[in-house]
């Protein structure tokens, strides 16, 4: 006779949590639980089930359609808001498994960091804040007037109001901390979370050199020497010198934390990036074209509040602005310059 397949329970997934994981894990079963208490499903731990209500969402899906660092680039190997997203939830499970922290929540919190990132990537992000301080009143240009709007803030408010309708996600909360969390100066509650954030980080600044060396604004060569001693002198190289080192300073310390070299490294690495690609008029070009679309969008959407979907309106009734910022940041590139044309070129002008 042959040999049956067995079902691997929730229960038994939770219970081998506890024989395997660090003592310093966040445990699927104590969790703190959603906004709304669900039943908790048979084979799914609380994550898992998070997991896979991300990957499934409308949010996650338009990802593959938003900027991630150049606008409108020629070519179809530039990443995207999406390809980003997987390399961050890869690069945060290599740190994870070997600490024997939950890979599950790592990879729950990695898949849904961005998700309320605008179009255009941090072009966008910064013309809603224009336009939200403007429409409020405020200097656009003043610390206040720069951080009305913030992608980690609103991939928080898409998973726990927007999604489904205006229903929301109700993740879990260990998930929402982490993805609120994953930048900025507040360190997440779970070790998980500090993963995502610092994977975030190793991400970008490692896949941004591959991208602007495609567009030809820098090459490998030119990288600060200190990059190319500490880290190494290919993404590959960096990237698994960057693992490994969180990894094993993160061990000694039981923190999530790099080493002294290693971080000055990469830090230094994301400010040759500012100063070579973020702030490049080649990089740049279509930014002034961006910032105008989305604040004109802006605009329009305020003085008409009817044309926003309805599953916008549903929530702030008493804030347009946050009604018509939830609607802009949830477009895609393409679809916002589509809604442009239609709004504002004549018919013969549009594409």
């Amino acid at each position: 006779m042959g040999v049956g397949l067995s079902i691997l329970t929730r229960a038994d997934v939770e219970r081998r949590e506890h024989e395997l994981l660090s003592p310093l894990a966040a445990f699927s079963d104590a969790s703190v639980g959603r906004l709304v208490p669900e039943q908790a499903d048979a084979l799914r731990t609380c994550y898992q089930r998070d997991r896979d209500r991300i990957v499934h969402c409308k949010a996650f899906r338009r990802l593959s359609h938003k900027t991630q660092v150049f606008l409108a680039p020629e070519g179809d190997h530039y990443r995207t808001r999406l390809t980003h997203t997987l390399e961050v939830a890869q690069i945060a499970r290599s740190v994870a498994a070997p600490l024997r922290l939950n890979e599950d929540l790592t990879e729950a919190i990695a898949l849904g960091h961005d998700l309320g990132h605008t179009p255009f990537g941090h072009t966008g992000e910064g013309a809603l804040s224009r336009a939200i301080a403007r429409w409020r009143g405020l200097d656009p240009d003043g610390d206040e007037g720069r951080r009305l709007f913030r992608h980690n803030e609103q991939s928080a408010r898409v998973v726990d109001l927007l999604e489904k309708d205006g229903r929301g996600l109700n993740l879990s909360r260990e998930v929402v901390d982490g993805i609120v969390c994953h930048t900025g100066s507040q360190r997440a509650a779970t070790l998980e979370g500090r993963i995502v954030a610092v994977a975030d980080r190793v991400a970008y600044v490692t896949h941004d050199i591959q991208d602007a060396e495609r567009a030809g604004i820098i090459c490998e060569a030119g990288l600060p020497s200190v990059v190319l001693e500490r880290l190494g002198s290919s993404s590959s190289q960096r990237i698994a010198t960057m693992v490994a080192d969180l990894v094993s300073t993160s061990a000694r310390r039981g923190d999530i934390a790099m080493s002294e070299p290693v971080w000055e490294a990469m830090m230094e690495l994301r400010s040759w990036l500012f100063e070579n690609v973020y702030t490049q008029s080649d990089a740049k070009v279509e930014e002034p074209k961006a910032n105008g679309l989305v604040e004109r969008l802006f605009m329009h959407y305020i003085g008409h509040l009817d044309e926003v979907p309805a599953e916008y309106r549903l929530h702030d009734s008493d804030a347009p602005e946050v009604q018509v910022a939830d609607y802009i940041s949830g477009m895609t590139d393409r679809y916002a310059i589509r809604d442009y044309e239609r709004l504002f070129l004549p018919r013969a002008w549009r594409r």
